[in-house]
């Protein structure tokens, strides 16, 4: 089984991601924007997604779409085949598109809405903090993705600052300024030590 970058030679699994995309929602009862095939495969060949493919099978995919001018970047799609559920492969797909946000779009908030427990717990990891929606891009043709979600009634009456989902980022900034005072308390501490 190999994770890996996504590019143009998986374009043929678009569909397959987008099938697995609508039966999870169906199993959990839950809304999620709806994806084309051909919206898949662009990001597919534009090389901002991440696949698991196992034996020449898909079983894994998310990808990364910018916002404002790359000022934030969401992490979306997070889909694992469900004989290959429970088995950690969703915190490895998860930490892989993080990381290629972070690489491509090093200075961007990183963000994701989900109505799922287990996402919020794996983004927790990485550093994500929830958030109301007004902290998210206000890029109307993000939000234009929710409208094939089964809740997008509730965010259009609340005037796109409340669903159901739950809004998390990940600013890097904010790590930055953590990292530097870490590093500081640690440099006064061996100061004070010596």
């Amino acid at each position: 089984m190999e994770i890996i970058i996504a590019n143009k030679s998986h374009v043929k699994y678009a569909e397959t991601v987008c099938r697995l995309m609508y039966e999870s929602a169906l199993q959990r009862g839950t809304g999620i924007a709806k994806r084309s095939p051909e919206y898949v495969a662009k990001k597919m060949e534009e090389g901002k997604a991440v696949v698991v493919i196992d034996n020449e099978r898909l079983v894994g995919f998310s990808y990364i779409e910018s916002w404002q001018h790359k000022k934030f970047v969401a992490n979306s799609g997070l889909i694992v085949d469900p004989e290959y559920r429970n088995t950690g492969l969703a915190r490895k797909i998860k930490k892989e598109v993080f990381e290629l946000s972070r690489k491509l779009y090093p200075d961007a908030k990183i963000f994701s809405i989900t109505t799922g427990l287990a996402v919020m717990k794996l983004n927790s990891e990485l550093g994500y903090v929830p958030v109301t929606f007004s902290e998210l891009t206000g890029d109307d043709e993000f939000w234009k993705g929710c409208e094939g979600c089964r809740n997008y009634h509730i965010l259009q009456e609340n005037n796109r600052k409340m669903c159901l989902c739950t809004g998390m980022l990940y600013d890097p900034a904010k790590h930055k300024k953590d990292e530097n005072t870490e590093i500081k308390t640690d440099s006064d501490t061996a100061i004070n030590a010596v």
